[in-house]
């Protein structure tokens, strides 16, 4: 596919199955759905919830980082919670990482997810003409 480049860094958890971390494609960096996976263990993080929600969206910002691009390129973020009672905790944690103009944004409650996690997230980041 003409313009297709996959992005892949260290500094978030190698896939555990046949996908790309990321794919830019046609101005867009598509990230694929992060779990909290410690990049350098390999294991997934089994502390407080809060532990968990930063470790993915350390992944995240990393996947984007190794783009050239930053979070505030991006524009869509997809939420996969295992218990919608943790939307609030989720919340105080997500605003950090976006305090200013924050992406569109779904949330939706789970069964199950990879591993067993109790959080995934996935995002869309605009790069224009790189």
């Amino acid at each position: 596919m003409p313009g297709k480049r996959v992005i892949s860094t260290s500094k978030a958890p190698a896939p555990v199955g046949p996908y790309s971390q990321g794919i830019v494609a046609g101005g867009f960096l598509f990230v694929s759905g992060q779990i909290p996976i410690d990049p350098s263990s390999g294991e997934l993080v089994r502390g407080s919830f809060r532990e968990q929600v930063v470790r993915v969206l350390e992944n995240l910002k990393a996947i984007i980082e190794a783009s050239g691009a930053s979070l505030s390129r991006v524009v869509k973020v997809t939420v996969y919670l295992r218990n919608m009672d943790r939307f609030s905790e989720f919340n105080e944690i997500y605003k950090t990482y976006f305090p200013k103009d924050p992406p569109a944004r779904v949330v939706v409650e789970v069964s199950r997810l990879p591993k067993d996690a109790e959080i995934e997230v996935e995002a869309v980041a605009y790069l224009g003409d790189q």
